[in-house]
């Protein structure tokens, strides 16, 4: 099982906030509050929110994956003997990979055996916290789009402008300042782990000097401070395809937090907001629009014309008897996608004048004395 080591003793349920047996829908809702809440966008200088902010995105990268998801739950359910994985330690022998659990099983086991801890080394070493010698991908980014209504009908090339994590523009990731190199760690052999056999067990924890990554800097790059990455503001240009919807998000592969020790970068994800039109609105993949008419118009029928959201306005017939409220089908003005397209639905809505002319007045008269059945009749008969 390719578990990381840290999945034992990290609870990202609790993290998120969620119950462990939460619908997938309920863990990315509620991951993305606490995006929005702890974005360093919105809490400039804040180190602990920023903290926060990184937590929630590796909790997310895994329960969000159905596959990562299933596999930290076997982890969890299994204890160490998920962190295990290789025999060793002598004939018949078993080995432990229990990781840096500080005050946890770690110390127990460690207690137990009489192990101690490496010693400590001259030297910056990699932040703490990233342990494992190998690549690590990317945290993702989150990032909140605004678009206006007509741009995700049609769809719209745009660039973000962000502030995130970027490779340190000084030492190009390193860590290291110009003109020196991280050295291996001559504590673990540049493995990052150190193996502490005690008979038929045998613990791999990692290494204390370069804290699990392999490497040690002597001088730290004076930008980046040993970390590898800056932030910094970085423009994305992307495609933003048809027929998006409000609230809907776009993982963009690859364009998130870089990766560390030649790990893949992170994704950004693009939550989008969609601004209200003023004439239409929308239901699936079909527009929707209230359209005025007269009461002549609704009572004999006749023409209307309905604007389109692209292109030039349709003729739609309404029937004699017309009714206010009736909804009338367009086939193939909503929106197009790679998928379908959608129709636009008009609903009539008949305006009485309030103000009306002398002539419109007698002519309303004249109607109403020729009227001989009320509409509420029905009412009547049906009351015992």
């Amino acid at each position: 099982m390719a578990a990381q080591r840290e999945w034992y003793e990290k609870d990202y349920y609790q993290v998120l906030g969620v119950s462990e047996d939460a619908a997938a829908k309920d863990i990315t809702k509620a991951y993305r509050k606490l995006a929005r809440e702890l974005h360093p966008d919105k809490n400039p200088g804040d180190a602990a929110a920023e903290e926060r902010f990184k937590a929630i995105a590796a909790a997310y990268d895994v329960l969000g994956d159905e596959a990562k998801r299933a596999e930290y739950d076997e982890v969890r359910r299994m204890g160490p003997m998920a962190m295990g994985g290789r025999s060793g330690g002598g004939p018949g022998g078993f080995s432990f990979n229990v990781g840096d659990m500080e005050g946890g099983l770690g110390d127990i086991f460690g207690n137990l055996f009489g192990r101690r801890g490496a010693s400590g080394g001259s030297g910056a070493s990699r932040p703490s916290g990233q342990s494992g010698a190998g690549p690590r991908r990317g945290a993702d980014v989150t990032a909140v789009l605004t678009v206006e209504f007509a741009d995700a009908v049609r769809g719209i090339e745009t660039t973000l402008h962000l502030t995130t994590d970027a490779q340190c523009s000084t030492c190009n990731g390193s860590g290291a300042k110009p003109g020196t190199s991280p050295r291996i760690c001559s504590n673990c052999g540049g493995r990052g782990v150190l193996d502490d056999n005690q008979g038929m067990f045998s613990f791999s924890t990692p290494c204390r000097v370069c804290q699990g990554q392999g490497t040690v800097i002597d001088e730290p790059c004076p930008t980046c401070h040993g970390v590898g990455v800056e932030k910094r503001p970085r423009e994305v240009r992307t495609r933003i395809p048809a027929g998006v919807k409000d609230g809907q998000t776009i993982r963009l592969k690859g364009r998130g937090g870089p990766g560390r020790n030649g790990g893949p970068n992170g994704d950004l994800l693009v939550e989008l907001k969609v601004s209200p039109h003023r004439l239409f609105g929308r239901r699936g993949n079909d527009l929707t629009i209230t359209v005025p008419v007269t009461f002549a118009e609704a009572a004999l029928g006749g023409e209307i014309d309905v604007p389109t959201l692209d292109g030039p306005a349709v003729t739609l017939r309404l029937k004699p008897g017309t009714q206010s409220g009736s909804r009338h089908r367009v086939k193939g003005k909503g929106i197009q996608t790679k998928q379908a397209t959608g129709d636009l639905i008009v609903t009539v809505e008949v305006v009485i004048p309030v103000d009306m002319s002398d002539e419109q007045r007698a002519a309303v008269e004249q109607f109403a004395a020729a009227t001989t059945v009320s509409p509420r009749e029905s009412l009547r008969n049906g009351v015992s």
